[in-house]
């Protein structure tokens, strides 16, 4: 059966698959004299369609991740009725798509800029809420990824100090793609660093599928896991005969046709 086709696995198998993450954790956490409870799995569900996270809450999963706007809006809406979860937005935010996700989700995961932060308080304070965020952090200086400087989080933890509708909760990083995941353990001792200096307590989110184990021995509170929860995610269908692949579907609420997405 071609992926596109694949049923998403059952909620026996998730939690089986889950409950071995766990365990990761608790292992991992054990090595470094922690609290095994001070970690949450985010379970990363961008591309897996909602009955995935509805056998996901099935087995006693409760954090989410997307990594799209217009994706999660629309689980939100079609799982409107799944019962007390966390939703977790992980994925780079556009400003122009900020109005549609504040006072929505748990957590944002990647401010990456003051501008950013600033449109995250505007359009919070107008909604009466305050949104979490983390400060996205790059670490190893990476040229094709976002994120902040080390030495720029002063400046912008002291702007968002200022503003009404949003706080700053933590930080968070992706380090470079590496085959040893032991190798990334110096970015995540790192981010560590930085957050006991600037934002005592807060989250640190770091740490997913290949390298979540080493993140929690440097001290991750949230790991995004994905393939080792839901499996692989299904590929995208084949094109619709009825669309133009020239102009494609029709927009929908979130996509400006004007702007790039």
């Amino acid at each position: 059966m071609a992926d596109a086709q694949r049923e998403p696995a059952g909620a026996a198998e998730i939690g089986q698959r889950y409950r071995r993450i766990l365990q990761q954790v608790a292992t991992a956490a054990a090595r470094a004299g922690r609290d095994p409870a001070a970690v949450r799995v985010i379970a990363v569900s961008k591309k897996h369609p909602p009955s995935a996270i509805e056998q996901a809450v099935a087995a006693d999963i409760t954090d989410f991740g997307e990594n799209f706007v217009q994706e999660l809006i629309d689980k939100q809406a079609r799982l409107s009725d799944i019962g007390d979860v966390r939703w977790h937005f992980i994925g780079r935010l556009q400003r122009n798509k900020v109005k549609y996700l504040v006072g929505k989700v748990d957590l944002i995961h990647a401010v990456d800029s003051e501008r950013l932060a600033l449109e995250i308080g505007k359009r919070a304070a107008a909604a009466g809420v305050v949104q979490r965020v983390l400060i996205a952090v790059n670490i190893a200086e990476e040229d094709s990824k976002s994120g902040l400087g080390p030495a720029d989080l002063p400046e912008i933890l002291g702007r968002i100090d200022e503003l009404d509708g949003i706080v700053c909760a933590g930080l968070m990083t992706m380090p470079p793609l590496a085959a040893d995941p032991d190798s990334n353990r110096v970015y995540f001792r790192q981010l560590r660093e930085l957050r006991d200096t600037w934002v005592p307590q807060g989250e640190l989110s770091m740490g997913t599928t290949q390298d979540f184990a080493v993140a929690v021995e440097e001290g991750a509170t949230l790991v995004r896991v994905g393939t080792a929860i839901f499996g692989p995610r299904p590929q995208p269908a084949a094109p619709d005969p009825g669309v133009d692949p020239a102009v494609g579907p029709a927009a929908s609420p979130l996509q400006d046709p004007s702007r790039p997405s």
